[in-house]
């Protein structure tokens, strides 16, 4: 009688990994726990936070319009912008159609109160959302669009649309600002006691090479997704792993693979 042998399940893929997470509020506690679930040590560091517009006026003049009725759809692209819609306590008529960039995104706008008609069913990006638009919208043009954004975001929706041939009106609802580190993060990352450095946003790929750079060829930089990588090789940052999407669960799982294939912290 022979016994197959199978090899042992390793359930805690990422022990002995510290992994800097550079967001903190909820995201980063759930992206906290989850790591520590997986068996590493996160390092909760928050890099960039969140400031009113430089200019409320228009901010305020669009979100009126908004209320009026005079938009055929409105673009979302954050969870911060819907924290910008609530603190405005902004009203989407029935008539204006909402579209979320992103899982995370939808669900800030739903528990925000706010109804969500189209989330990209494959790219969770400016693509993607692109690439579906026309049959979304049946194919209707012109429509009174509104896009909100962040002060340093690329405009790519802004401008597809445009060139789709719809009517748009780009509004800037928040500005992002750095937020500097803890000296002892600053030190450790420097001294290659950081295995993975998690990158959500260009932004935060900004914030990370003025910050951190330049990061030590042991630690790893995991992106939340391709046009997050994009920016991060932008900033002169070299990418070691990428989320299939922009989402936390993805970029984690990204980083475990990652372990699983070999990449291994340095001790």
């Amino acid at each position: 009688m022979t016994t197959e042998r199978t090899e042992p399940i390793t359930t805690k893929p990422l022990a002995g990994w510290r992994v800097l997470v550079p967001r903190g509020g909820p995201w980063g506690d759930q992206v906290a726990a989850n790591l520590r679930a997986r068996g590493a040590q996160p390092i909760v560091a928050p890099m960039i936070n969140f400031a009113p517009t430089d200019n409320a006026p228009a901010l305020q003049a669009a979100l009126a319009r908004l209320a009026a009725g005079d938009f055929d759809w409105m673009t979302v692209t954050s969870a911060t912008t819907v924290d910008v819609l609530s603190s405005f306590q902004a009203v989407v008529p029935p008539g204006t159609r909402v579209a979320a960039v992103g899982e995370t995104t939808a669900a800030a706008l739903t528990a925000a109160g706010y109804r969500v008609d189209i989330v990209p069913s494959e790219e969770n990006s400016a693509r993607g959302m692109l690439a579906e638009w026309e049959a979304a919208t049946d194919g209707v043009i012109p429509l009174r669009v509104l896009t909100l954004r962040s002060e340093i975001a690329t405009p790519l929706l802004s401008e597809g649309l445009r060139r789709l041939g719809h009517d748009v009106e780009s509004v800037v609802a928040y500005r992002t600002v750095g937020v500097p580190v803890d000296p002892k993060v600053v030190e450790d990352v420097a001294a290659g006691r950081v295995q993975a450095v998690l990158v959500t946003s260009g932004s935060v790929a900004r914030q990370v090479q003025e910050q951190l750079g330049p990061i030590p060829d042991t630690t790893l930089i995991a992106c939340i997704g391709p046009r997050t990588a994009k920016d991060a090789a932008g900033f002169g940052l070299d990418v070691d792993i990428v989320a299939a999407d922009r989402s936390a669960d993805s970029l984690i799982d990204a980083l475990v693979q990652a372990a699983l294939a070999g990449a291994h912290p340095v001790r």
